[in-house]
């Protein structure tokens, strides 16, 4: 038995559509590829997934959350209310359906967009990194911090350049009589070179510390066979792979189609990841979100991307 576990689990989301089409539109083109890419979020359900979700973290009860894709997803159309999704509002109020009671330790606000429909209204999403903690785990949170790289992947939308930011949040706790500190966050998929450069903040920042140490999320950087450069870097700065550790088969962790409909999984490569090093000891680790029997009642996956959760205990000498 291990002695004081605690639990955590990283989960992207998905904000449920593909904005491929914003990046290759003309400027005239874009109230009709936002049209698009919003009935492809409409049509992959976020409140039907919370649900789901919510009943798949209830079957794990973890401590600690990593949230990414935890965004806010807003329709205004003249004349009429606007219409919000509010992704961590609406997976908290489906966990408490079910007896679980998180709130938000940390949250960092990351980048954030308005375009016209085709239709004359207007859509605005507002993406967010969260970390949620469980009520009654007997965690106590003492600091937080969030923040947003410096090192952003700038692309262009109708003709413009437009910074897709990104960043990071962390918290340290106090637990058992000992502090440790968690880091949740969501490095670049589209550019090698600026994953590098925020892996390379996240080290020199929040992850430069003494404490034991989580550092989990998306890390976009596909950890199977000889890894990739961000993966690396951070197996070189000391840290360890809980799924390594205590996990059994390949563990990959994305991704599913687009529209979340694929009979079959996708799944084919290891890029959500809990790291650890400065005194942990993992006991297990599991996928969730990943089976056929996790999808909802209308055949959707729950995300594109399959949950990782690790139960982990703290060395006596550190």
């Amino acid at each position: 038995m291990a002695r004081n576990p605690i639990s955590f689990m990283t989960w992207n989301l998905y904000v449920g559509t593909d904005f491929t089409p914003f990046f290759t539109a003309t400027p005239e083109l874009i109230p009709q590829s936002v049209t698009e890419v919003f009935r492809q979020f409409l049509a992959t359900d976020f409140p039907l997934r919370a649900g789901t979700i919510a009943r798949l973290i209830a079957s794990k009860k973890p401590d600690l959350i990593g949230l990414q894709e935890a965004d806010r997803v807003q329709l205004s159309v003249p004349g009429l209310p606007v219409v919000t999704y509010d992704f961590v509002r609406l997976l908290l109020s489906e966990l408490r359906k079910r007896g679980l009671h998180y709130e938000v330790a940390a949250k960092n606000k990351n980048v954030s967009i308005r375009l016209p429909t085709s239709n004359g209204d207007a859509v605005r999403l507002l993406d967010r990194d969260v970390i949620l903690i469980r009520k009654g785990s007997g965690l106590t949170v003492l600091r937080r911090q969030e923040a947003n790289f410096k090192s952003n992947l700038t692309v262009q939308i109708a003709g413009r350049p437009f910074k897709i930011v990104r960043g990071w949040s962390s918290i340290d706790v106090l637990a058992h009589k000992r502090m440790f500190r968690m880091i949740n966050t969501h490095l670049d998929p589209l550019s090698p070179t600026v994953q590098v450069a925020q892996g390379n903040e996240l080290l020199k920042g929040p992850a430069n510390t003494n404490l034991p140490l989580i550092l989990l999320g998306d890390f976009n950087s596909n950890a199977g066979g000889k890894g990739e450069p961000t993966y690396n870097k951070f197996i070189k700065a000391g840290f360890m792979d809980v799924w390594k550790k205590a996990g059994k088969g390949r563990g990959y962790t994305c991704c599913q189609d687009s529209d979340l409909l694929n009979a079959v999984s996708t799944l084919n490569r290891r890029i959500d990841l809990i790291l650890f090093k400065n005194g942990w000891e993992p006991v297990k680790a599991a996928l969730t979100g990943n089976k056929q029997s996790d999808r909802t009642p209308t055949a959707l996956w729950p995300s594109d991307h399959a949950a990782l959760s690790a139960t982990m205990s703290l060395k006596k000498n550190t």
